[in-house]
């Protein structure tokens, strides 16, 4: 059977003394075969991948695989502890860190750390990123792995180009096994919101599974993807206003006509609209969405619709 162990690699140390550490659990079969990376918690608002992860390992107390699983279920444990998107210690983004900087500042530190323990070490890197503590997104990345992109069964995917509205994506943890290491690298994009997380965390367990299987780490024939919509660009649209942002979006994954209202910023104090906030395409697809009456400054995250123009199936 899998034997299970858990290691804590340090990196550096905090001002009350504790050491800086991240959390690896290493789960090994008694079959030879590749060795899988799976992390979440890249950023510390999204821990919707860290639940999926924990159930994870729990199905695996029974599942016997083929190689190594590696699982990094916190990768950035100072954010996470206190649900921000950057380190608390610098305010930097990890994901824009990679492969960091030994000498550097703390999230530079950790990024050095996860690239040496982690990112150097495994053969096909599965990243969990969710829709933060307000908006809740559902889409997967494909990059340079298309068949293990879409085995995790998402309905709509997402092939990036060079750049996404002007930023690239190096430092991200993906760029570097795939830039540095040329090994499968795949970006899942799942929950988040002020709902129940569960249906999410049971989609993930079920699509990492099913990915586990597409890459004969664990037995069974993988379950073929529904029908799924490729997107090459994705356009995230912000509040300029601050307010209560409703929606009336239809559900994620599903179609929306350009100047159909995707919400509406209103005021919690005068009831005033504030702003209205149409879809920007002749045809998109939804991707990220507040589900939820949601609190709202100038800025945040409000929707993410694809350009159903060029989209393949």
């Amino acid at each position: 059977m899998n034997t299970f162990t858990i290691r804590r690699e340090r990196f550096s140390n905090h001002a009350d003394g504790s050491d800086a550490a991240v959390t690896f659990h290493d789960i090994v079969g008694q079959a030879p075969g590749p060795t899988i990376g799976i992390s979440g918690a890249i950023h510390g608002n999204e821990p919707t991948g860290t639940e999926i992860i924990l159930d994870l390992y729990r199905a695996l107390q029974s599942v016997p695989i083929h190689g190594r699983i590696v699982l990094l279920p916190v990768a950035n444990p100072r954010a996470y502890a206190q649900n921000r998107r950057f380190t608390t210690i610098d305010e930097m983004n990890l994901n824009r860190e990679f492969p960091g900087d030994p000498n550097g500042s703390y999230t530079q530190q950790l990024a050095t750390a996860i690239t040496r323990e982690f990112l150097d070490k495994i053969d096909v890197h599965i990243d969990m990123h969710s829709g933060t503590d307000r908006p809740t997104v559902d889409y997967v990345y494909m990059r340079n792995d298309e068949a293990l992109s879409r085995s995790f069964g998402s309905r709509v995917l997402y092939r990036p180009q060079a750049t996404r509205e002007g930023t690239t994506f190096s430092g991200t943890t993906t760029t570097v096994t795939i830039n540095r290491r040329s090994i499968p690298s795949v970006v899942v994009e799942l929950g988040g919101g002020i709902i129940d997380q569960r249906p999410y965390v049971e989609r993930g367990l079920k699509g990492l599974l099913n990915m586990l299987r597409h890459l004969q780490v664990i037995k069974g024939a993988p379950t073929p993807p529904p029908k799924q919509i490729v997107v090459g660009s994705i356009k995230t649209i912000r509040p300029t206003r601050a307010g209560l942002l409703e929606t009336l979006a239809p559900p994620l994954g599903e179609l929306v006509k350009k100047g159909q209202l995707l919400g509406r910023v209103v005021s919690p104090y005068t009831f005033e609209v504030l702003e209205e906030i149409p879809a920007p395409f002749d045809e998109g697809v939804m991707i990220l969405s507040h589900l939820s009456r949601n609190l709202v400054e100038s800025g945040d995250f409000g929707y993410m619709v694809g350009d159903m123009d060029g989209a393949e199936s």
